[in-house]
């Protein structure tokens, strides 16, 4: 077990929910090279395990995350990049749906992580940024795309071009975040709400994330056919419908093992 100290990305998994928690005291919760590699590799085996329903990505004590460590980028920030990218990719590819709980900074690499996730809920008080641009570096494009498709072209080059911080306010009303609470309440908020992805039907959302995902492409009809079939063979609706009509909560076992 790391010492409290230590950088590490921790996990935990209890009632289906996942909690993958950036620590990083000494340095506001930033990522080393190290926890930037852990990242793909925790999702993975969180992936595989069918217990696992949801994903909450938190940061430990009042931070979320304040970036690239950038004692790391002092030989060029190629390295640390490219494995941001890796460890955004690998969380955005994650099966199951995604919440990131923000407290404090979410900056950089953090704020880079929380964009990668379905859903960021966030406490009062939280900020919002990404640096590049007081760094002299270029922000990857997969990056910038899907900044863009949360919050829209012109929020986007504001915070790009800019480097500045917004708060919770103003990133709830672009979109950058979904709800905002006050920081006590925000802890409970999550769980409520985890435990209600955790209910709900696993087809329905593994569907909805590739579609919602993919929604600025052409629509691939092999993909809308193998939905279809697995809508068919899962006896999801079936128990939805029986569920209602006898007015107890559903009970949906369709499991995700690949795509």
């Amino acid at each position: 077990m790391p010492q409290p100290t230590e950088p590490a990305v921790l996990t935990a998994v209890e009632g289906g929910v996942a909690t993958l928690t950036i620590r990083n005291p000494a340095k506001r919760n930033a990522m080393t090279p190290g926890m930037w590699r852990r990242v793909p590799a925790v999702l993975e085996e969180l992936a595989a395990d069918p217990a696992v329903r949801a994903l909450v990505l938190t940061g430990a004590g009042d931070t979320f995350c304040s970036g690239a460590d950038i004692g790391a980028l002092r030989g060029g920030p190629g390295e640390s990049r490219g494995l941001a990218v890796a460890a955004e990719e690998a969380l955005a590819a994650f099966p199951r749906p995604t919440l990131a709980a923000v407290r404090g900074h979410c900056v950089g690499g953090g704020c880079q992580l929380a964009a990668a996730c379905d859903l960021r809920f966030a406490a009062e008080g939280s900020l919002f940024g990404i640096t590049p641009a007081k760094l002299g570096i270029v922000y990857p494009a997969s990056s910038t795309r899907r900044l863009v498709s949360l919050v829209g072209p012109a929020t986007a080059k504001y915070l790009l071009f800019s480097g500045e911080l917004i708060d919770a306010g103003r990133a709830l009303r672009t979109g950058l975040v979904d709800e905002v609470h006050p920081d006590a309440e925000l802890g409970r908020r999550v769980a409520e709400f985890a435990r209600l992805l955790v209910s709900r039907s696993q087809l329905t959302q593994a569907a909805a994330k590739e579609f919602a995902d993919g929604a600025g492409a052409p629509p691939d009809p092999e993909r809308i056919a193998y939905w279809e079939r697995r809508a068919r063979e899962s006896g999801e609706a079936a128990e939805g419908v029986a569920a209602f009509l006898e007015r107890r909560p559903p009970v949906f076992t369709w499991p995700i093992t690949g795509r």
